[in-house]
């Protein structure tokens, strides 16, 4: 695991104002807790964050902060947008035991054609993007991947369906969806139009063999 340093300052000014005032600065505020000790409130700078979180591993990435001089393992556990232009107004870090099990959300990732659901024009519903799971820091997995290729109209693809690393475990209920394989409204409309013209054939068909039926009686008594 390549270590991932970022300076942390502490001493900022808190408010609102000395928070808009920071982040002019290119500054991000945040506060660091965990671990029984107490809450600190820092600053870090907008660009470092950015290129400790736009690694591989994402917002899951361990982060060693030096906080005037002392290193601290952590993990990104909260982080603020603003509403419209979604830029960080503020993040949370949370200390970690290099030996203890960390709870992190890992991004499930679909592999594969749903060819048996594609074939009726039907579309495959993921209903989980995320699992949350418990692992050691240096197992923590980058993403989950969930096979759709044998899915089927009316099936699901279940969080027991999932291939954990070693070490690592969930406590979310093994027959949770992750992703389903559904017929699509207008799917359902066209199935139900092509079902309403077959009766109607049907129907016209059988009227015919009545009509002809009729006819040679007809012509039976003519005789």
């Amino acid at each position: 695991m390549d270590e991932l340093l970022l300076t942390a300052h502490t001493g900022r000014e808190i408010g609102t104002r000395a928070s808009r005032r920071m982040r002019r600065a290119g500054k991000v505020p945040g506060v660091v807790y965990g671990l029984g000790a107490d809450p600190v409130a820092v600053s870090v700078e907008w660009p470092e964050l950015r290129r400790v979180l736009t690694t591989d591993a994402g917002v899951n990435a361990i982060i060693t902060l030096d906080i005037d001089g002392s290193q601290q393992l952590s993990i990104v556990k909260e982080i603020q947008r603003h509403p419209v232009r979604r830029d960080v107004t503020h993040v949370d870090f949370i200390r970690l035991d290099a030996d203890a099990e960390v709870e992190v959300e890992v991004p499930i990732v679909l592999e594969g054609e749903a060819r048996l659901v594609t074939q009726v024009d039907g579309m495959v519903d993921q209903n989980l993007f995320t699992l949350t799971v418990f692992s050691k820091i240096d197992s923590i997995p980058t993403e989950l991947t969930a096979d759709i290729s044998e899915l089927d109209v009316g099936e699901a693809v279940r969080v027991s369906d999932l291939l954990l690393p070693t070490g690592v475990r969930t406590e979310v209920e093994a027959g949770e969806p992750v992703a389903s394989g559904v017929v699509t409204r207008s799917t359902l409309e066209a199935m139900r139009e092509e079902e309403e013209l077959e009766a109607v054939e049907i129907e016209g068909e059988a009227a015919e063999g009545d009509e002809a039926a009729e006819a040679d009686d007809a012509g039976g008594d003519d005789s």
